[in-house]
């Protein structure tokens, strides 16, 4: 569809606010997906006393005398303990109110929570949806679903119903972000590509602020989720105005809806004069081999059927779930720095700058393949070095996970941007939904992780190190993309990668 970018406007007035108006729910994305570090942030407690307790009538398990001697040698892992029978008192200094503290989710019921923060990020439907009913109606309709099941969790009488209510939210996430992608790439011409994924990708960047801002300010979770939620209300009510794929319309047989589109596009870009040229021929002759292949049902075992789509997908598979699970690995976890979460999180959202500005350069310099695999490297290096910084130097410790943080982000960026010059057009959307899954599971497994710290303290910083290291050395058998001309088939693929990875000879 490039050419037929360019010959309604290229990146006209359309293109301008089609991407921003896609762009600006990105502010609340990284909100909903970071939500957690706030809803379900876990405050300083202790056991409450009864109400009419005195020092008479108080019962203990069996004082442990012995533990008061200079030389003791004492097993404490074999103390008797005893449960908090009265409940918790949590502390507010910091939050005021979060799941933890309405529902007393501290101490055996810790790993509940970090099983549901894991669950919330895995429901991948919309993204097989838009293959059946298109990328405009998935994504209207998930900014539907994400306001009112948003709102609805702030209404939650028990943690149950709160899970339920995240979890199909976090369905309408995964429908908004991939969508909007899809949506927002297949209407910008080829050579714009790069720049615009990268500087869009900064909404997403800000609204980490924006978070800290919102959390800072209300304090109390169900405040909170409302105030991110409800504006996708008004996401709803002008997503309306979107032009579907005019590419996905044509090979769904839906040409003269395809031509409503690109006459719309070509109006508001003031190039009328190129209404009467665009026809259902045009349409056709530039999509010949797209239309040819759609004829065929593509699934997700095509993704893996022939040797350079199987290179191509096992490598993704494993870049995608590495930058996830590092990224949400470090993100999630910000109480453990021992410095303000909410100056964590503006801190945490503020590194993303340089770091996609540090991954524009390098996209554009460098290609693809480096920037992902030296990315990935250098996050890896960042964290084991973080294993050896002893915890009470906690600048140090801050400033590194930082570092890794960023790395993580430009690892992102740059995925996102692989990944839909990688696959066919005619099988881009499967292929995106099929390793953003990976990237599900790597959020998913982020937070469980974290539990290995009661086994041994380093246990995290080495699974989420070794992962990236593992992913980077995957990365290095992608074909390099930069400069090369979108595939539309999957023989163009494999056509390429026999050429030896994309040589510039094919350009």
């Amino acid at each position: 569809m490039g050419f037929l970018c360019i010959i309604v406007g290229g990146f006209g007035r359309y293109q301008w606010i089609h991407v921003t108006l896609i762009s600006l729910p990105g502010l609340l994305m990284a909100s909903q997906n970071l939500l957690n570090n706030f809803v379900s942030g876990v405050p300083a407690h202790y056991c409450s006393l009864p109400a009419n307790h005195s020092l008479s009538n108080l019962s203990y398990v069996t004082p442990q005398w012995q533990l008061l001697a200079s030389n003791s040698s004492g097993n404490i892992s074999q103390l008797q303990t005893e449960d908090c029978i009265n409940g918790w008192t949590f502390d507010q200094s910091e939050f005021f109110a979060t799941t933890v503290s309405e529902w007393s989710l501290v101490c055996s019921l810790t790993s509940v929570n970090l099983f549901f923060v894991s669950c919330e990020h895995c429901n991948q439907t919309p993204l097989f949806l838009s293959l059946r009913f298109g990328r405009r109606s998935i994504l209207i309709w998930s900014y539907l679903q994400l306001a009112v099941l948003g709102c609805s969790s702030a209404l939650s009488p028990t943690y149950s119903a709160y899970c339920i209510f995240r979890f199909l939210s976090g369905m309408a996430v995964s429908g908004v972000i991939l969508n909007a992608v899809s949506l927002k790439v297949e209407w910008i011409p080829t050579k714009s590509r790069t720049v615009v994924g990268t500087l869009t990708s900064f909404f997403f960047t800000f609204g980490q602020m924006v978070l800290a801002g919102l959390a800072y300010w209300l304090r109390d979770w169900r405040k909170l989720q409302v105030v991110v939620c409800a504006p996708h209300f008004l996401f709803f009510a002008y997503s309306w105005w979107y032009s579907e794929s005019a590419r996905w319309l044509v090979l769904n047989r839906r040409s003269e809806d395809a031509l409503k589109s690109l006459h719309r596009v070509a109006r508001i870009n003031g190039k009328s004069e190129m209404i009467d040229k665009i026809t259902t021929e045009v349409l056709h002759s530039h999509m010949k081999k797209e239309i040819e292949s759609a004829r065929s049902t593509f699934t997700v075992f095509d993704l893996l059927r022939t040797p350079g789509m199987r290179r191509i997908s096992i490598c993704l598979l494993a870049v995608w779930f590495s930058t996830s699970f590092a990224y949400y690995g470090l993100a999630m976890d910000l109480q453990k720095f021992g410095v303000s979460i909410y100056l964590m999180q503006i801190i945490f959202g503020a590194v993303d700058i340089p770091a996609k500005l540090f991954a524009l350069g390098t996209l554009s310099y460098l290609g693809r393949r480096v920037s992902q695999a030296g990315c990935l490297f250098l996050s890896a290096a960042i964290i084991f070095a973080n294993i050896f910084v002893p915890t009470e130097m906690q600048t140090l410790r801050t400033t590194l996970a930082c570092l890794g943080k960023a790395f993580t982000s430009a690892s992102f960026t740059t995925v996102y941007l692989y990944t839909g010059e990688l696959y066919p057009t005619v099988i881009r959307q499967t292929g995106m939904g099929f390793v953003s899954t990976m990237a599900r599971a790597g959020s998913m497994a982020a937070p469980a992780v974290l539990i290995l710290d009661e086994v041994l303290p380093v246990l995290p910083s080495l699974v989420y190190g070794g992962s990236a290291v593992l992913a980077g050395c995957f990365a290095c058998f992608l074909p390099e993309t930069l400069n090369v001309p979108l595939p539309d088939t999957i023989e163009d693929v494999e056509a390429k990668c026999c050429a030896s990875s994309y040589p510039e000879n094919l350009t």
